[in-house]
């Protein structure tokens, strides 16, 4: 009986050898492209950052609804591809509410969450400074991808893969926000890096700790027709080395247009442009690989749109 996958070639095994097959072609891709798959959405550190932290969630007025997708430029299928919904509303001056739904897809897996946000926000002075806390919390579905798979799909050791139950799953948020200032800090991933819970499936790859700072300074007076906002971020990741990140986002104010540049340690730049508007806004932005990731990518690409309702 032969086993195909459709980005590698047909290999003759018996069924029995299926599971290991799987599992070493996917972990073989995962080494390949690991340096493309640890780069995050470029709008969680300036468009959309409740993408990534539950305490931002309502922070801003009305109800914010952001689509976004990225996908690695890749010569072979199976490459890393994302999906996302988030929607936040400011309930009260201090309370927000969110609803942070994921689908990302790397080979053969597939994982999809749904995430429902609490948010406080609560103030401390002038210059609009808070404190904010936020937790997330819902369910989490890892799997492998049957449209991946050419060959028995009856085959026991697929099935028993994708017969564990989804498992609840949960973000916990805190962050410091002011007119100028924004720090912020997230345990993303609590059943999992906190309570070791998930069930029998590969566990690498996985944010365990990630925290940002930032400061905007405004070149012509308070209000200035121009802002720029360095960032610095720090992200564990579990299995690999840590990552800094290093940003820079251009504000012209009059012309609603953002531009951006962002450095990543595993040896990868990101540039972006943004136009936010009053009711809308969108982004798009494409990280450039060095190393001898190049060979396989030609990089990774992401698009955004927000609706920004209720904001009067």
């Amino acid at each position: 009986m032969t086993t195909i996958i459709k980005y590698g070639k047909s290999v003759k095994k018996p069924m029995r050898h299926m599971y290991i097959f799987l599992m070493v072609t996917a972990l073989t891709l995962i080494t390949t492209c690991c340096k493309a798959q640890l780069n995050p959405y470029q709008s969680i550190y300036y468009q959309n950052r409740y993408l990534n932290n539950p305490s931002v969630a309502g922070l801003n007025k009305g109800l914010n609804i952001n689509l976004g997708y990225m996908q690695q430029w890749s010569s072979f299928p199976g490459a890393p591809k994302s999906q996302s919904l988030t929607a936040d509303y400011q309930a009260t001056e201090k309370v927000g509410l969110g609803l942070n739904i994921s689908d990302n897809q790397s080979g053969i897996f597939r994982q999809t969450r749904i995430m429902a946000s609490y948010a406080y926000h609560l103030p401390l002075g002038d210059q609009n400074q808070k404190l904010n806390f936020g937790l997330s919390l819902g369910l989490n579905d890892p799997r492998l991808n049957y449209d991946a798979i050419n060959g028995d799909l009856t085959d026991i050791k697929i099935q028993q893969y994708n017969q564990q139950s989804l498992y609840a799953d949960g973000d916990l948020g805190l962050s410091y926000t002011s007119n100028h200032l924004f720090i912020e800090s997230v345990l993303p991933n609590l059943n999992t890096n906190v309570f070791n819970h998930g069930g029998q499936r590969p566990d690498i790859d996985k944010t365990v700790f990630f925290t940002a700072a930032s400061y905007k300074f405004n070149l012509n007076g308070e209000e200035g027709a121009f802002s720029l906002e360095p960032l610095v971020a720090f992200r564990e990741i579990k299995g690999f080395t840590d990552i800094f990140d290093a940003g820079l986002n251009f504000k012209m104010n009059n012309y609603h247009v953002d531009l951006q540049a962002i450095y990543h340690s595993n040896d990868n730049l990101g540039f972006g442009v943004a136009f936010d508007q009053h009711n809308y806004a969108l982004n798009f932005s494409y990280n450039v690989y060095s190393g001898q990731i190049t060979n396989y990518t030609n990089g990774a690409f992401e698009v955004g749109i927000r609706l920004k309702l209720f904001n009067k």
